[in-house]
């Protein structure tokens, strides 16, 4: 087991015994967050999916069960919960997991937060959805969180490079 795995779980187990003298939305932030990075570094499906189900359980938690909390707070939340969904849509190439990602952040949509926009473009493309696709990546490059080489690179654009539209998203923010 690497050291940074093991880390990841002994911070785990500091985490979840906080959890046990109370919680906070900061701390289901941080524990759905530990759970995330061991998905990544897990090659086991089944192991992906379980600390995947903990993620979304804990991220809906923190949203839900807290009656105030700071707005960044929320949406940061909010954010780790659409990318566990699409974490999901990776692993099972599952479209539902696009729309639940969908379905969690349009009613959020502010400027203020670009990676909305980024993760609905992504969302859409995976549902292969052009049109919204183009929709939410251009009001993303609009936005001060755009990244260029993201758009680029990302597999999730892959199919629209050579698209006439994608292509001018490109240009007009590479100068």
């Amino acid at each position: 087991m690497r050291e940074n795995t093991k880390q990841i779980i002994q911070r785990i187990g500091e985490t979840d015994q906080l959890y046990l003298q109370g919680n906070t939305p900061k701390l289901a932030l941080e524990r759905a967050e530990l759970r995330m990075q061991l998905v990544t570094l897990s090659i086991v499906r089944q192991e992906q999916l379980h600390f995947l189900q903990e993620a979304v359980v804990l991220l809906e938690q923190g949203r839900i069960e807290f009656e105030e909390m700071p707005l960044s707070l929320y949406m940061n939340l909010s954010m780790h919960l659409a990318k566990a969904y699409m974490l999901y849509f990776e692993i099972t190439k599952e479209q539902r997991f696009a729309l639940i990602t969908q379905q969690i952040l349009k009613p959020l949509i502010h400027d203020q937060y670009g990676d909305i926009y980024f993760f609905l473009a992504y969302a859409s493309a995976a549902k292969s959805e052009m049109a919204l696709t183009r929709h939410w990546l251009t009001k993303y490059s609009k936005t001060a969180d755009f990244d260029l080489i993201l758009v680029q690179e990302h597999p999730a654009f892959h199919p629209f490079r050579e698209h006439d539209w994608f292509v001018h998203l490109v240009k007009s923010k590479a100068h």
